[in-house]
């Protein structure tokens, strides 16, 4: 993909809308932005040299149903409305994706209560062909999976969502939007107001270039609230804090166990899911990924580390009131991401026949979770609106699979009055 110019003038370019960040929301919120006005000037400004670089690029690619999320809410809509418009999308723009199916398997009686739950939720949700399945059942689906019962997904499914965030970007400048690369934003300035001119915003960028937009969408990932701070200091109240995921990958021969994604039932006690298999579109099998505080917000690595990223987490009161509150979970989930035996202990409980010799160790992707004073976790969307500047501060699972629905709904939010 190649790097657009600046639109018309240099150093800057004035457009309609500047949207921050060509993650996947990012994207699909300047595509929505064309398709509901051909004419707008739809200017994407990102600092890396590509799409998809960061969190959409790095996560397990799965096409979520909406199980678990209570019925009404906005996670529960918006993933069922975006699953959707994914494939539909999928489909016109000849992005590959299997509905491999998944389960989630009970392995222990005091499970079955919570597994009775989500079966209620799915149902509330709509999901077609949720079925609860005993032992014998279960091994129609999974001959290799164990368990007391299991919820059955027909609808989950399997995506490279690089790919579908490529296709979005092309899409876009088919449109005629302008996708700038390379470009990382270092403020956001307002001026004018109440004149002929109205008001605009000068988005200036750590090359010198600048863009001037009328209205502004920062949908910055992993840097949401550094970029919200240039427009309110008072957001940086609520801190991103990166938990790394590092994924294990299972063996050719392995993965041949595993027809679709198998899942545990989720433990109220911890924020995270826990270990699960994911069927990769390219035919590899990935197990993971557990929740690991991370020292680099873009680090890869399991030893990366960047040193004001970790100042930041370290220096946070929230994060020490969340590591408090789960840190006999938390200390388990670390022994697991360091010690491989442990980690396939955790997989044989569902996968018996594997071996450790068919487990290696995977990559990883980053978590943007943005956390409270008081160690809350922010487990919803959350956008906060400042005049005609749209900040999308978290954006969490299922934000890939329901990225339309989530692009449909900033550019209802822009459209409003102020």
């Amino acid at each position: 993909m190649t790097h657009s110019a600046l639109p018309s003038g240099a150093p800057s370019g004035t457009c309609d809308v500047a949207v921050i960040g060509a993650g996947i929301v990012g994207l699909a919120t300047a595509r929505e932005l064309l398709l509901r006005d051909p004419g707008c000037r739809v200017v994407v400004i990102e600092k890396e040299y590509g799409p998809a670089v960061h969190q959409t690029g790095h996560n397990s690619g799965v096409i979520h149903a909406g199980l678990y999320y209570p019925p009404g809410s906005l996670k529960a809509e918006l993933c069922r409305e975006g699953r959707e418009a994914l494939i539909r999308f999928a489909d016109e723009h000849a992005v590959p994706y299997k509905l491999n199916g998944k389960l989630v398997v009970a392995v222990h009686e005091s499970e079955l209560g919570r597994l009775a739950d989500l079966k209620a939720r799915g149902i509330g949700n709509g999901i077609a062909g949720l079925r609860e399945l005993g032992p014998d059942e279960l091994r129609e689906v999974e001959p290799n999976i164990v368990g007391l019962r299991a919820l059955h997904v027909p609808e989950t499914g399997s995506i490279d969502y690089r790919e579908v965030a490529r296709a979005y970007a092309a899409d876009i400048e088919r449109r005629g939007g302008t996708l700038l690369f390379g470009r990382e934003v270092t403020g956001i300035v307002r001026r004018g107001g109440g004149g002929a001119g109205g008001v605009e915003h000068i988005v200036s960028t750590r090359t010198g270039e600048a863009v001037v937009a009328r209205r502004v969408v920062a949908c910055a990932g992993l840097q949401s609230d550094r970029v919200a701070q240039f427009t309110s200091r008072a957001r940086r109240q609520r801190r991103v804090v990166p938990f790394r995921g590092d994924y294990f990958v299972l063996s050719p021969e392995a993965a041949k166990l595993v027809n679709g994604h198998v899942y545990p039932v989720p433990d109220p006690s911890f924020p995270f899911l826990g270990v699960h298999f994911s069927p990769r579109i390219d035919g590899q099998v990935w197990a993971g990924p557990n929740a690991v505080p991370a020292l680099a917000r873009e680090g890869y690595g399991r030893l990366s580390l960047d040193l004001r990223d970790a100042i930041d987490l370290l220096g946070y009161p929230g994060f020490w009131k969340l590591a408090a509150r789960y840190y006999r979970t938390g200390a388990g989930e670390i022994y697991r991401d360091v010690v491989k035996s442990a980690a396939v202990r955790e997989m044989q409980r569902y996968l018996p026949a594997l071996h450790e010799s068919q487990v290696s160790f995977g990559p990883s992707g980053v978590r943007a979770q943005v956390l409270g004073p008081d160690g809350s976790m922010v487990d919803d969307f959350l956008m906060e609106r400042d005049g005609d500047v749209l900040h999308v501060l978290n954006a969490p699972s299922p934000a890939a699979t329901a990225s339309l629905a989530i692009g449909s709904r900033i550019a209802d939010r822009l459209a409003a009055p102020a």
